[in-house]
């Protein structure tokens, strides 16, 4: 009860301060993904069209689903640092600020939702009961990204390097993930490197539920599910076992 306590508190901070003093406030959560989605739309529809059907709908799912993992990966690169003075507080559990961070950007993913729905409904795609999927891909990439959220933040402490490294592998993925273009249409000889990448998975469901009217794939859910678990696992022993000198290294 304390930690989940303590996580609300602090979920409810991370989240005014980083509107506070805003006119728009939690709006420019939007701005971005909105932004994107003009620019990829007008170039890949009006200049190169990639022929995808309900093209519009298929990039903003992609980039909301993708805004959530990457914005959790970056803040939790820092996450460890901007926390200074509460860890070195008598008592603090360290362990909690990554899933605050996940958390924190879990509200404003879930938030964005009711744009995306509407945005369906005005694109006439018409939604079925498969979207009651919706909150167990939602838990399962909630997993997967405090899986490794855990890894980032404990790395970030002792070699400060890994917040720009990051930022460069996030790039690499974003193109290397079929936000804006569908990896089906690619040859079988570049196949197996979409089938490594675990956002494929929660794009595909996603899409599935809100725009194909059609259940994910389980079976690939329940894999993705297994080797997230997995890391989350050796991802949480390995943050706690470093916490204890988190103190020294800030």
């Amino acid at each position: 009860l304390h930690l989940r306590d303590l996580m609300i508190e602090l979920v409810t901070r991370d989240i005014k301060l980083r509107y506070k003093g805003s006119f728009l406030g939690i709006l420019w959560s939007l701005l971005n993904p909105f932004t994107q989605l003009l620019v990829f739309s007008f170039v890949f529809q009006a200049l190169l069209p990639l022929d995808i059907p309900n093209y519009p709908a298929y990039l903003f799912t992609g980039l909301l689903a993708w805004g959530w993992f990457n914005t959790s990966l970056t803040a939790s690169a820092t996450v460890i640092l901007e926390g200074r003075d509460l860890i070195r507080r008598p008592g603090f559990p360290p362990i909690v600020l990554p899933v605050v961070t996940v958390a924190s950007n879990l509200i404003h993913f879930l938030l964005s939702l009711p744009i995306l729905l509407l945005f369906l409904l005005f694109t006439n795609i018409v939604l079925t009961p498969t979207i009651f999927w919706l909150p167990i891909i939602v838990v399962l990439q909630f997993i997967f990204t405090l899986s490794l959220a855990y890894f980032v933040a404990t790395f970030h402490v002792m070699f400060r390097d890994t917040q720009h490294l990051l930022n460069v592998f996030l790039l690499l993925l974003f193109y290397l993930t079929p936000i804006f273009y569908d990896a089906g249409r690619f040859s079988e000889k570049v196949q197996w490197l979409f089938r490594l990448n675990p956002l494929l998975v929660l794009l595909d469901a996603y899409r599935a539920i809100f725009i194909n009217g059609q259940p994910p794939n389980f079976m690939t859910m329940l894999l993705l599910l297994i080797g997230s678990l997995g890391l989350l696992v050796v991802g949480y022993r390995l943050f706690l076992r470093t916490s204890y000198r988190f103190v020294e290294e800030l």
